[in-house]
């Protein structure tokens, strides 16, 4: 399917919400992860935002605070896009479908990263161009099959209404399957491209590639902190560490700084917050080697 955005606005359009029904999010994720839920509001939904004490730390204490009778679903991010706080979506996930309440994520800081289980949420969206190493613009979006007849299709076509001969039918029924939400045709070039970097990836192995991320986090980490830089993620246990290191420190121009970096052949994504404090977002894949680091690291040293 396409991007991530195309699969959020499935669900939050596609659900049968009433009045006075509660969608609980998180304000501060990636926008596209926001606006879906609060356009909600026009039509009577409640969307109850989560304050964590940390960027991105969403928790399940935090998540069970924010619930009442009223709430539908929680549509929250697998790993913050800024934080790089990993979400521990097996708990949430288990807690929520033991009160009847449904989970929606946002996957694609950790599809191609770490393994995901689909027992423990409904809905999931991602698009491929991140940790999958796919195309932008080819994407995913994971309905639980159980949920496929309530959740009912939004954008309609000749690929998702039965439409023999092509011809338009007065009674609109509905293919079954993951194919009631493909209305036209699909990026096909963009598909072959994202079943390639998945074949590469599952070949390699997720778990060794979650677990040479998670080393080369601590590699890069413990570098910054030496050198002064404040991270993010100083405070996460290792379990809830991510590839994303976002850090900043004192005293020096960022832009100049990014521009050096960028001379050198490193790439790095420039972040700001709600707060306009700005951050160095790195995201050493499993490809990436101690080498490029300390490059980095010396760049980073002779900031002036």
């Amino acid at each position: 399917m396409g991007p991530t955005a195309l699969g959020l606005n499935l669900v939050a359009n596609g659900l049968p919400w009433k009045p006075g029904d509660e969608v609980i999010y998180y304000p501060d994720d990636y926008p596209t992860n926001v606006y879906p839920w609060k356009n909600l509001e026009k039509f009577g939904v409640k969307a109850v935002p989560l304050y964590p004490e940390e960027p991105g730390k969403i928790t399940l204490p935090l998540v069970l605070k924010a619930l009442s009778p009223r709430t539908r679903l929680v549509a929250l991010a697998s790993c913050h896009y800024l934080s790089g706080y990993l979400l521990d979506y097996e708990e949430i996930g288990e807690e929520l479908h033991r009160r009847g309440v449904l989970f929606s994520l946002d996957g694609i800081q950790s599809l191609g990263a770490s393994s995901m289980d689909s027992r423990y949420f409904d809905f999931l969206s991602a698009d491929s161009h991140k940790w999958l190493l796919g195309p932008l613009g080819a994407g995913i979006f994971y309905c639980k099959e159980s949920l496929q007849d309530y959740l009912s299709p939004t954008l309609l076509g000749a690929w998702n209404i039965k439409s023999p001969d092509f011809i338009a039918q007065e009674k609109l029924e509905v293919e079954k399957g993951a194919r009631r939400y493909e209305s036209g045709a699909l990026y096909a070039l963009g598909i072959v491209g994202m079943e390639t970097s998945m074949k590469l990836l599952l070949s390699v192995g997720i778990n060794k590639i979650r677990e040479r991320i998670l080393y080369l986090h601590q590699y890069l980490w413990e570098k910054l902190c030496r050198m002064g830089w404040r991270c993010l993620s100083d405070s996460f246990p290792l379990e809830r560490r991510s590839g994303i290191i976002s850090a900043s420190v004192l005293g020096v121009d960022p832009q100049g700084l990014l521009a050096k970096l960028k001379s050198q052949g490193v790439v790095v994504s420039f972040r700001m917050d709600r707060n306009k404090n700005w951050y160095f977002r790195f995201s050493p894949h499993f490809y990436n080697t101690e080498e490029e680091i300390d490059k980095v690291i010396e760049i980073l040293a002779h900031k002036d």
